[in-house]
């Protein structure tokens, strides 16, 4: 077999020359060397993801380069399709060109061979026997059948040829497999792009990029029922009904009309014994419009509903519009005033607050959140770390099958969340993921507040300590008086009353200078002036030698301790309420809101939301595929298993037998060849060898 390919014979040498590039076998080996290499590179790298996650992974020179060339698409992109096509005619030509030549040979029997070109054989035996050359051409043919054997006797001018053959359907191999690439080839293409392609490319159709309703969508934006092939999906919520699915696009989005209505009656959700979900499954009604038939149909993982040719299987869930009641706590200023507000996911409210207009964008609601809480440290800020760095180490998500982690005890469900985008009246926005419940880490229950400035950044969490009512409420006090200017210079007065009534020496002039000094301590962690919290504080301390800034740090934390807990006592008295008793508890819940206080100087809200209240409701996303390469890739794998059979467990053998008539009798010279010599084929050659020249 040459690995040439088809030798045109023209006066055009470019044309002769192209023709036989492209059918040659160097040239189909070379083109799937390179779909290989794609192949890998279409695995290796995620494709289909938002553009802000390849910058930050790449950077933007390389994610313009990566680009340009289609690597974020790869199987969709046009070299790769242009590659498929070259190599479909490619395999093509090269099976036109050999396929004819193994059919010749295969029915041939190669009965042109002479007594002195079988004498070159290695493989070869003689023997003479009493019989004349008709008998024994007969006697040998016979037994040649008993062995598996295809026989010919053919006359020659100087005797008789028995031309045998076996396993001549080892050239199927070939041919079945070439024939697969083919097939193959042409059923990923139907299911691929191409299609869509085309009717963009020459029926006008357009990635619609707008908003509104779906039955306004333009006609260039909508695919027909009747389009061969497609992958899209469909969000569907309780109770709704949808019949168009959305094909993504690196421009927008394509609209395909489906055969049938689909109705989602209930959507099912299980768990395992961790609280992650194990099974998603969609009850639905069928509605088939052209026969006017409805019928019901349970959607799961894995076992997809089939329709008309459309297979729908359940991809995933998402919030169909829960509805929402919370508690807002400002974040800003002496107002610790709470008032409530309400939502509905994928809405918006209009919020008033710190003398500015916001819009709040409910993004996100989930029920339950498992949660790997193992390993963190409740405090929020550590020294020698970014803000940042702080936020990031404070919740680990537990991802993954929970098989993965079925013995893992630190993963728990810690309640539902709401994840909400705050945009000013610039159109700035920041995204916030809320916890209902407190979650308890490392023996202290916190609400985690969590925060980030774009969707490629992980959630940086502020914890709020729960009080005794397990609440936000005192730090919310707390956190208000620490910005009153009456409240501070109350709590300082307090501070030093206290600290003289345990016996401080000093007199008035004393008393006088601890006050003030407790004032400037309270106000520069307010950031009056300065940046507020741990970070003014750490500014202080530079100012101060080296020397002693150990000594310095440690008064400066004893006097912000007591006059946080004197503000604390003051907050309450001003409202009216009984003060807190001094304990253990209540000096650790102080603690934690200290360090809350610090960081809430970089939450960047004027608000914080609490869920109070919650009425949920689902959607299921599920994915609509018409697929009717499916059939022939499956056609093209049989061919490719049966070729490979062929090639590698058939082996062709042929076997001559030259007989004349001699002296004594009939002399007999046989000569045998395979294509691999084998054992095997040694083995059988000494069985004949030895069999075909014994007497009847």
């Amino acid at each position: 077999m040459s690995t040439t390919g088809i030798e045109l014979k023209t006066r055009r040498s470019w044309l002769a020359e192209t023709v036989e590039l492209v059918s040659s076998m160097r040239f189909a080996i070379s083109l799937l060397v390179i779909l290989a290499i794609a192949a890998i590179i279409g695995t290796v790298l995620r494709q289909g993801d938002i553009m802000p996650n390849y910058v930050n992974q790449f950077g933007p020179f390389w994610y313009e380069v990566f680009a340009k060339l289609g690597l974020y698409t790869v199987y969709t992109s046009w070299w790769f399709l242009l590659i498929l096509m070259v190599l479909i005619v490619s395999t093509s030509l090269c099976l036109i060109r050999n396929a004819p030549k193994m059919t010749r040979d295969m029915r041939s029997w190669r009965e042109s061979v002479r007594e002195e070109s079988l004498r070159n054989f290695h493989h070869k035996s003689e023997w003479t026997t009493p019989l004349n050359a008709s008998a024994l051409a007969q006697q040998s043919a016979l037994r040649l059948g008993h062995a598996g054997y295809k026989v010919k006797i053919v006359e020659k001018e100087h005797g008789t040829l028995v031309a045998a053959k076996k396993g001549a359907g080892n050239k199927f191999g070939y041919i079945f497999a070439h024939t697969a690439i083919i097939v193959i080839l042409l059923g990923g293409m139907l299911d691929s792009e191409l299609p869509i392609r085309l009717q963009q490319w020459f029926l006008g159709k357009t990635p619609y990029t707008g908003g509104g309703l779906i039955a306004d969508v333009p006609a260039q934006h909508r695919l027909s029922v009747n389009n061969p092939t497609y992958r899209g999906n469909i969000l569907l919520a309780e109770g709704q009904t949808g019949r168009v699915a959305t094909i993504a696009q690196p421009s927008g989005s394509l609209l395909q009309e489906l055969p049938f209505d689909l109705q989602l009656k209930k959507f099912h959700i299980e768990f395992y014994s961790t609280g992650m979900p194990k099974l998603f499954a969609s009850d639905v009604l069928v509605h088939d419009r052209e026969l006017g038939k409805t019928f019901p149909a349970t959607i799961k993982v894995n076992e997809p509903l089939i329709y008309k040719g459309v297979a729908v299987y359940q991809s995933s869930f998402e919030d169909g519009g829960s509805r929402l009641k919370l508690t807002g706590f400002p974040m800003a200023g002496a107002d610790a005033r709470a008032f409530p507000i309400a939502g509905e996911v994928n809405g918006a409210t209009e919020l008033k607050a710190a003398g500015s207009t916001y819009s709040v964008e409910w993004s996100g609601f989930r029920p339950f959140n498992v949660e790997n809480t193992a390993g963190n440290d409740v405090r929020a800020v550590a020294k020698g770390q970014t803000l940042n760095e702080q936020f990031a180490a404070t919740l680990g998500k537990a991802s993954g099958s929970a098989g993965k982690h079925a013995g893992n005890k630190d993963l728990k469900n810690v309640g539902p969340s709401v994840q909400y985008k705050l945009r000013d009246q610039t159109g700035q926005a920041k995204e916030f993921l809320n916890y209902m419940q407190p979650v308890t880490l490392e023996g202290s229950q916190v609400y985690l507040a969590g925060v980030r400035s774009s969707p490629s950044e992980a959630f940086r969490f502020l914890r709020i300590p729960a009080d005794d009512a397990y609440s936000v409420r005192e730090w919310m006090r707390l956190r208000a008086a620490l910005a009153d200017p009456a409240l501070r210079l109350e709590a300082a007065r307090r501070y030093a009353a206290r600290t003289m009534a345990q016996g401080q020496k000093g007199g008035d002039a004393f008393a006088g200078q601890l006050r003030e000094s407790a004032e400037r301590t309270l106000g520069m962690f307010a950031g009056v002036g300065t940046p507020g919290g741990f970070v003014a504080v750490a500014q202080f301390l530079e100012k101060i030698p080296a020397a002693e800034q150990e000594k310095a740090a440690a008064v400066f934390i004893k006097m912000l301790n007591g006059v946080l807990w004197e503000l604390w006592q003051a907050a309450r008295a001003h409202e009216g309420l009984p003060l807190i008793e001094g304990n253990d508890t209540h000096a650790r819940f102080l603690q934690l809101a200290t360090n809350a206080l610090s960081d809430s100087f970089f939450y960047g809200a004027p608000v914080y939301l609490q869920l109070d209240e919650f009425h949920e409701v689902k959607a299921s996303v599920l994915q609509v595929t018409r697929s009717p390469g499916k059939k022939i890739v499956y056609l093209g794998c049989v061919l490719l298993i049966a070729g490979i059979f062929s090639m590698f467990y058939i082996r062709e053998r042929r076997l001559w037998i030259w007989v004349r008539n001699g002296a004594s009798g009939a002399h007999a010279l046989m000569a045998m060849s395979t294509q691999r010599k084998t054992l095997d084929f040694e083995k059988e050659f000494a069985e004949l060898a030895a069999k075909l020249p014994q007497s009847a």
